[in-house]
């Protein structure tokens, strides 16, 4: 194409509330295999990854850790960036809903839906989930609980602004049920959109908060921050520029070509995302594609579950690529995919080890012994080697629809179909007998030519799965820069006639299942720790009946002037009221204690702590650099004996 055209692909913004794990990875790595792809065939490519960083949960994360929201994020991040470069992640531009010209266009945003009509100041009343970060009502409630992650939801009451996302129903059910457009894929998540959300009644999205701070302010109304939704999916404007000066490509990749994100979060891609752009007169993405969950054990990969596997482990060990094609080749577009190091270990040898490697390593080192590592320009073809010549020819195409399509699975086992019908083209051909007559030279040389072309071939179509390792078998089979484009896969015997193969690594090693499935557990365990705190001297039971151990309430708390450490507390100790200080003020705000039912001893001496008295001592529990507070629920009185 003579002037490039553009085309602009994003992956979901990660919530990082926790280092990321395999389970980030399927989006970002489908992405940037897709983005790959189009660069390779000419197009601008703009590839868009990024995270979402408000929020009352990260709020809360970063108190308990001690650390501002800004802070806590700020580590998050880096990991999540170190991740993408381990993996080989290719993104252009890398947005954060804390940079200061995202925050910009949000609050423009804002402003023109409110003054345009179609964000207006109401109250809010029902069940919300803190961390969906979602508010439901009682009917949308599962066993009652979320719908969406089935955890515990809090009734919540406060003043809001909402989004008028019911007027849209109407234009949102033609646009999902227009299979023409096919708007969003695959089509099994169209009739859950319609069925259980639009049909039902879609009600007015809830879009600011005033019970937590960490987020965008609202410009208009201090009491307000900008809630996650209409926060987080702006992203895939505001980093073109879209009502910022920062950046100047809106006008260049949108609308979309692709949004790709896990299924979980296709509603708010497919009902809030459409109508926020109806409401503001702006063009609607072409495509959005939900994937399904890389599941471990017994569902999906979560920190809460505890079932994460950490993805450095395996690039460490097996290389960046081999996790790469592993995930995009197991995961069957809209459906689920187990994942575990096994099953990977067990892709590896088949597909890697056994087929693609081996048609390599056996190929060059026959183009070396009989031939010296050069083919001679006289060759042999004949009728028989179309077969394998016309699968080949018909890849491309194909791959490229499925790539594009998120289909990768059905596309690589294609890929490999080739590469196993290449390996038995050898024991067909019987390379080795041919070699025993000079006069079978011509034939040898095209069984050869015809084997390494269709190495290049396959090696083009898998390069934006396996960005590292292809280079390296374009150099081992003697491949130049010119026959290695994405055109070049459609063109047969592109390589010098008279091409020179070079010996290399084994590109993928065997892996022994048994001994590194029992590696990874070893080493997936950790390691036992001491406690910080060496043991005491024995001690006779009378020394522990001494203390006198109460359940205390938190009346009210404050931190002591001119103190890094201390708070007062005022509790009550179920015979009345009395102040005592402890040292958890980098780790507690006071009012977040206020309410709370302690464990403390009663019956301490008094001692002066910066000229305050303490009667008693909070008691807590030392967690590596820092300390919390041993409580109880609501349902312990003060004063109830702990023993």
């Amino acid at each position: 194409m003579s002037e490039k055209t553009p085309y602009y692909i994003t992956t979901p913004i990660y919530y990082p509330s926790g280092n990321p794990h395999i389970g980030h990875c399927y989006s970002t790595l489908a992405c940037d295999c897709v983005a790959r792809m189009k660069r390779m065939q000419g197009y601008d490519v703009m590839f868009l990854t990024g995270t979402d960083e408000h929020g009352q949960k990260i709020e809360k994360k970063a108190a308990e850790e001690g650390v501002t929201p800004q802070e806590y994020v700020d580590g998050i991040v880096a990991n999540f960036k170190k991740l993408w470069e381990t993996l080989g992640i290719s993104y252009d531009r890398f947005v954060r809903t804390t940079d200061d010209y995202h925050v910009k266009t949000v609050q423009n945003v804002f402003e023109k839906l409110y003054k345009d009509g179609w964000i207006y100041k109401s109250s809010y009343t029902g069940k919300y989930c803190t961390p969906c970060e979602s508010f439901w009502t009682e009917s949308q409630l599962v066993d009652g609980k979320c719908p969406d992650c089935g955890r515990e939801v809090q009734d919540a009451s406060e003043e809001a602004y909402f989004f008028k996302l019911s007027h849209f129903a109407p234009q949102l059910r033609e646009l999902l049920l227009d299979e023409e457009r096919g708007f969003l894929n695959p089509k099994s998540r169209v009739n859950e959109m319609v069925h259980n959300f639009i049909d039902p009644g879609l009600q007015d999205l809830c879009v600011s908060r005033t019970s937590f701070k960490w987020g965008i302010p609202v410009t208009f109304d201090d009491d307000h921050i900008v809630y996650v939704w209409l926060d987080a999916l702006t992203n895939y404007v505001s980093a073109l520029g879209f009502m910022n000066d920062t950046y100047n490509d809106y006008e260049k990749f949108w609308p979309a070509d692709s949004h790709v994100m896990a299924k979980e979060i296709v509603r708010f891609h497919s009902l809030i995302w459409p109508a926020i752009l109806m409401a503001l007169g702006e063009p609607l993405p072409k495509k959005i594609l939900g994937h399904g969950w890389i599941t471990f054990g017994d569902g999906k990969m979560s920190k809460s579950k505890g079932n994460v596997v950490n993805p450095f482990v395996p690039c460490e060990r097996y290389g960046a690529d081999a996790l790469r094609y592993d995930l995009l080749r197991e995961m069957p577009f809209g459906s689920d995919a187990p994942y575990s190091n096994e099953m990977m270990f067990n892709r590896i040898n088949s597909d890697l080890a056994n087929d693609l490697g081996n048609l390599i390593s056996r190929t060059v080192a026959m183009t070396i012994k009989y031939f010296g590592g050069t083919l001679p320009v006289d060759k042999d073809f004949r009728d028989s080697d179309e077969e394998l010549l016309s699968m080949t020819d018909a890849l491309p195409s194909f791959v490229e629809e499925t790539f594009e399509g998120l289909r990768f699975s059905e596309g690589l086992d294609r890929i490999i179909r080739v590469v196993a019908r290449a390996n038995k083209y050898i024991d067909e051909n019987e390379p080795w007998v041919l070699a025993k007559d000079e006069a079978n030279k011509p034939r040898l040389a095209a069984v050869l030519y015809n084997l390494l072309d269709t190495v290049r071939r396959c090696a083009i179509l898998l390069s934006p799965v396996m960005p590292h390792v292809c280079p390296e078998i374009f150099e081992q089979i003697g491949a130049c820069e010119c026959c290695t484009t994405w055109e070049a896969a459609t063109k047969r015997h592109a390589l010098k006639a008279d091409v020179t193969v070079t010996k290399g690594r084994i590109l993928f090693p065997r892996i022994d299942v048994e001994k590194e499935v029992e590696e990874l557990e070893a080493l997936s365990k950790p390691a036992r720790e001491l406690p910080e705190e060496p043991m005491k001297d024995i001690t006779v039971f009378d020394n522990f009946a001494s203390l006198d151990l109460r359940a205390v309430k938190v009346l009210s708390c404050e931190r002591v002037p001119k103190s890094d450490k201390l708070l007062k507390f005022i509790v009550d100790d179920g015979f009345g009221e009395r102040q005592v200080l402890s040292g958890i003020a980098k780790y507690y705000k006071p009012e977040e204690m206020i309410g709370k039912t302690l464990a403390m001893i009663i019956n301490l001496a008094p001692r002066k702590m910066m000229g305050h008295e303490s009667n008693g001592m909070i008691l807590s529990v030392r967690d590596g650099d820092k300390f919390r507070v041993i409580e109880f629920d609501d349902s312990i009185k003060p004063g109830a004996d702990i023993s």
